[in-house]
């Protein structure tokens, strides 16, 4: 009975195909095509050919034909489905009102976990994004929004549908995605940021799609940007160092942020809230085992220091700033009468431990103090008492700092081939980076008065890393030429009873441990844990019982923000 079937189906065919302009008189034949749908399995795949190939000679049984399409889709034998997902395309190659209808259904179908099935799927949704890209992009657009409005959901959907249009859509270049397309992206994207249910890997690939999109462009757009990520991130109202998800949060929405500060584009609502609701609550940020977020906190801060404009009332600003930097550094030892115990060499264990000094955070808030102070150097400089107090402990922390200086520049010069390369040396190179910033920076805070011209680049931005060790690398321990102009050291009091330059060295070779190179780029920084990833066999319409989670991956909704 099947052979008997499968030459009607090519018997149909041949009456399609010669029917030419009195095509539309054989409808019968179409039908039974369509028909064929649930029939055998070969029936099957002459049957998407056939739909496909004469579509649309029938208008009016486009829906009918659309149909049958789908129910191929969804068939148990993958060779069937990759037939029918293939001739999808052709449904709107010429009718392109029914594209939104057809990438809606290959969104679904991005939930399967056969990876040739997924790349067939992928190449159907490129074809219809080249044959109308707004059409196309409504449709996938339409099922993410779905799968975040439902009260059951399918997250794989969600997932690989934005990933799919992060990934591609650049690919794709201007050439397809055409002004019309561009602005339904940038509207669709800002709407799913708005709403303020995007999970990590969500708001990575969406904030990708946003840069690269015209808003990226324009400082006016940046601004924009700025501000929708802003709100995503923070309000007065709704920290909570004590939570590691707020706090991870904040990190990656200003990490997001940060390219998009220039001279045009300030940071300056970062910096207030920063200032005013992190730094004021510094002691309560929890710190999950393994990991530094007070670090990566002064990191962002750091650098978005850099882009800050017109503050409002910078002396409460900038004495947030000071008094984070004295929690980090030492305060210089009491100088006391050497005792006959002492003159003898007996000293207590105490007077000989360096004290811990954690030079990567100091790099940080030094380089925040030193740049806010520069658009309002009067806010630190007409405290007598605090820029003396200020002064005593960077005194001992530059003391600390040149023997640690000296002990790395002696181990990274002398290194060559294969060591210099090792990841020890990168360490150390790293690290000679970022004492030689504080020594910097320290050196603006001595001048009479106080001076904040000198300009650094931060020791964990890569690129000036990278430079660093080429440098080093190609000096192979070369001295200084007698025509190179040296800076003048920082001289400090009491200058007989300075430590020997070994327990200087020693004390470099503790602290170096403690430094912590940057990882990849900041956006690998996001994480997602927790996200499901398994497989789920909803079929066209149908959407496994998995709950939306929010920004924070534990399932509680954040409260709505308002633009800070």
């Amino acid at each position: 009975m099947s052979a008997d079937n499968i030459e009607k189906l090519y018997q149909n065919y041949g009456i399609l195909a010669d029917a030419k302009d009195d095509i539309s008189k054989h409808e019968k034949e179409y039908l039974e095509i369509l028909a064929a749908v649930k029939g055998s399995d070969k029936e099957k795949r002459l049957a998407s050919q056939f739909i496909a190939k004469f579509f649309n000679s029938f208008p009016n049984l486009a829906d009918q034909a659309i149909e049958a399409q789908f129910d191929l889709c969804e068939d148990d034998d993958v060779a069937i489905r990759k037939q029918a997902i293939k001739d999808l395309p052709t449904l709107c190659k010429d009718h392109k009102e029914h594209t939104q209808r057809i990438a809606d259904i290959l969104a679904q179908l991005l939930q399967s976990e056969d990876t040739t099935e997924i790349n067939v799927v992928t190449n159907s949704l490129l074809t219809i994004l080249k044959i109308d890209p707004k059409g196309a992009l409504t449709g996938m657009f339409s099922q993410i929004h779905q799968n975040a409005d439902s009260e059951v959901t399918n997250e794989v959907v969600r997932e690989r549908c934005i990933k799919f249009l992060a990934s591609k859509v650049k690919q794709l270049g201007r050439e397809v995605i055409t002004k019309e397309a561009e602005d339904l992206i940038v509207a669709e994207c800002k709407k799913l940021l708005e709403l303020q249910d995007v999970v990590a890997e969500e708001f990575e690939h969406i904030m990708e799609l946003l840069t690269w999109s015209k808003l990226g462009k324009t400082p006016a757009g940046k601004k924009e940007l700025v501000q929708i990520v802003a709100a995503l991130a923070f309000t007065p109202d709704d920290w909570h160092p004590e939570d590691p998800e707020y706090v991870e949060r904040v990190i990656q929405c200003t990490q997001h942020a940060l390219p998009l500060f220039s001279a045009l584009v300030d940071s300056t609502q970062f910096v207030n809230f920063f200032c005013e609701h992190i730094l004021q609550g510094w002691d309560s940020i929890t710190t999950p085992e393994g990991t530094d977020p007070k670090l990566e906190l002064l990191k962002i801060f750091a650098e978005i220091t850099e882009h800050c404009g017109e503050l409002e009332n910078p002396p409460k600003k900038i004495n947030a700033v000071y008094e984070l930097l004295m929690k980090y550094l030492p305060e210089a030892p009491i100088e006391t009468e050497v005792t006959e115990g002492e003159k003898s060499g007996d000293k207590p264990e105490d007077s000989k431990a360096a004290p811990l000094l954690q030079f990567s955070h100091v790099e940080c808030a030094l380089f925040a103090l030193h740049s806010l102070c520069r658009k309002a150097p009067e806010a630190l400089t007409t405290d007598a008492a605090k820029i003396k107090a200020l002064r005593l402990r960077l005194q001992y922390t530059a003391r600390l700092t040149q023997g640690y200086i000296k002990k790395l520049k002696e181990v990274t010069q002398s290194q060559k081939g294969e060591d210099a390369n090792s990841e020890e040396n990168k360490l150390k190179i790293a690290a000679l980076k970022t004492t030689s910033n504080i020594n910097t920076l320290i050196r603006d805070l001595f001048r009479t008065p106080p001076s904040f011209k000198s300009k650094v680049q931060l020791s964990f931005h890569s690129k000036k890393l990278d430079k660093e060790e080429k440098q080093t690398a190609d000096s192979d321990n070369t001295k200084q030429s007698p025509g190179q102009k040296r800076h003048r050291p920082i001289t400090f009091d009491n200058d007989n009873e300075k430590e020997s330059p070994e327990k200087r060295s020693r004390s470099g070779d503790r602290n170096v441990k403690m430094y912590t190179p940057p990882s990849g780029k900041y956006s690998s920084r996001l994480n997602n844990n927790g996200r499901f990833s398994g497989n789920n066999s909803g079929g066209r319409g149908g959407r496994g019982g998995y709950g939306r989670r929010d920004f924070r991956n534990n399932g509680a909704p954040f409260r709505k923000r308002n633009n800070y």
